[in-house]
């Protein structure tokens, strides 16, 4: 078994932004000429989410819109309280997105689906450069 590691970083708006990352993460896979291997896609931080999702107007209306019923960002926080940076939502965003994913590569390609794409979500209230690593393992 070894282990390639790929970084990029990527400059978000911040306030739920949704940056399609997917020809990033294909750029770091291929240019190694691999034909099977396990990808893993993280972003370090804890207002940062990384998933997979149908990269379309539509739905990247809809994700913001029920994460802000789920933790909306108009009320208080004990995160807040603590540390008065008005991001306590974001952290609950992040926390339920999760900051990884993972994709088989096979035959020499990622195996997403038709309309998959990888997003980056930035949940916090002010923009951001995102570190992002993709972890190749064969």
């Amino acid at each position: 078994m070894s282990v390639i590691n790929e970084k990029f970083t990527v400059r978000t708006k911040g306030n739920t932004d949704i940056v399609d990352i997917t020809g990033l993460v294909k750029n770091s896979v291929y240019q190694h000429g691999l034909t099977s291997a396990v990808v893993y896609v993280y972003a370090a931080g804890s207002t940062v989410g990384v998933t997979n999702i149908e990269y379309e107007p539509g739905l990247i209306k809809d994700l913001p819109e029920i994460l802000e019923k789920i933790a909306p960002s108009d009320r208080e926080y004990h995160h807040d309280e603590m540390w008065h940076d008005g991001n306590g939502y974001s952290h609950l965003r992040a926390s339920i997105v999760g900051n990884n994913t993972m994709v088989p590569l096979v035959d020499g390609a990622l195996q997403l689906g038709q309309w998959q794409q990888i997003v980056l979500i930035d949940f916090d209230n002010k923009p951001r450069t995102r570190n992002v690593w993709v972890q190749i393992v064969t």
